[in-house]
């Protein structure tokens, strides 16, 4: 196959492969192990059918072996198969890495090399990175900002044949956080869970099987805001400050920077009944009902202008933008405070 520049995506890859264009070297490396672990699962899967994976998958762990094992490995010829696989774990630790440029001058047609470097990358200065390049794919797994957590969820679902209402897809995101492989265990499971015959999971439904707090959580905080519920506000911002490990500012702020862009919206809706602002905004009706409209009844538009630009200007803080000592739950106890009053 041709070779691929820089920035080819996880998709790409699939799709390739899919098709049956197998690179000569497949280099996974990076942060985000749910990545390199899929990769590597697929192209193995799709290369070699079950029974010609005892003579043609050789599988060695960086720990305990070198380069050049890895090397002689790969320039064998498969066995009553097409091709062979040889596939290095925790390549991060192998010794000799650079020593792979010299196989890359004539790689093995018949043998699909798969390299993965978790926990950190090649340099791409370097001549390695450009001869991966030049052969075959150089793969960087990054880790999901927060914000991309739900498409992550959306997408995982639709290629099961399945849905999720938005609630639900934002609640699951900040119990589970930005561990892919959790978060992808979590999914399944709510799958199986599912009864038989239904496609489209409900907030109450993951509520109950995934045990994510019914009292501190980023809609509770919304509903909170939206009564001006001071002591409730006050009570899940202590929550979120005291748990650290259950709290990402970022997720939470983008459920408020959500709604309130909802909110903002939703005033200038042509018709300001249930189904007028719901069709206007693109929201469910039960959000309009539950949200919308109170909140309508207690802020006004210039209010919530302000709470706009207060929400950006904490995201800018939280990642070091004119601050110096505040800490997320600090940051989110002050953002309440300007919203409430």
């Amino acid at each position: 196959m041709a070779a691929k520049k820089e920035g080819v995506t996880y998709e790409e890859i699939i799709r390739m492969v899919r098709a049956g264009n197998f690179a000569p070297i497949y280099y996974l490396m990076g942060e985000e192990d749910y990545y390199i672990d899929k990769v590597s699962e697929f192209i193995v899967d799709a290369a070699l059918k079950e029974e010609e994976k005892d003579f043609n998958l050789t599988v060695y762990y960086g720990t305990e072996t070198t380069t050049d094992e890895v090397i002689n490995a790969a320039k064998r010829f498969p066995m009553m198969a097409e091709r062979q696989v040889v596939i290095v774990r925790e390549a991060q630790n192998m010794a000799g890495k650079e020593h792979l440029s010299y196989y890359l001058e004539h790689p093995q047609p018949t043998t699909v090399l798969i390299v993965c470097h978790k926990h950190g990358v090649l340099d791409k200065r370097k001549k390695l990175a450009a001869d991966i390049q030049k052969k075959g794919i150089l793969f960087e797994s990054k880790k999901l900002y927060d914000s991309q957590l739900p498409g992550f969820v959306t997408s995982y679902l639709q290629r099961k044949g399945m849905t999720m209402e938005q609630q639900a897809v934002m609640m699951i995101c900040e119990f589970v956080g930005s561990d892919l492989s959790r978060l992808s265990g979590e999914l399944d499971k709510l799958i199986l869970a599912l009864p038989e015959g239904e496609r489209r999971m409900k907030a109450a439904f993951v509520e109950t099987h995934v045990g994510i707090s019914k009292d501190f959580n980023n809609f509770e905080l919304v509903s909170a805001l939206v009564a001006k519920d001071v002591l409730k506000v006050n009570r899940i911002v202590k929550y979120f400050n005291d748990n650290p490990k259950n709290f990402s500012l970022q997720l939470t702020l983008s459920v408020l920077y959500g709604f309130f862009s909802n909110l903002m919206i939703a005033y200038y809706a042509p018709q300001r009944t249930e189904e007028g602002i719901a069709a206007w905004i693109e929201q469910p009706r039960w959000q309009v009902t539950r949200n919308i409209l109170p909140a309508m009844r207690k802020y006004s538009g210039v209010k919530v202008m302000q709470i706009i630009g207060k929400i950006r200007e904490t995201d800018a803080k939280s990642k070091g933008v004119g601050n110096t000592i505040a800490t997320p739950g600090g940051l989110l106890k002050e953002l309440s405070y300007f919203i409430l009053h």
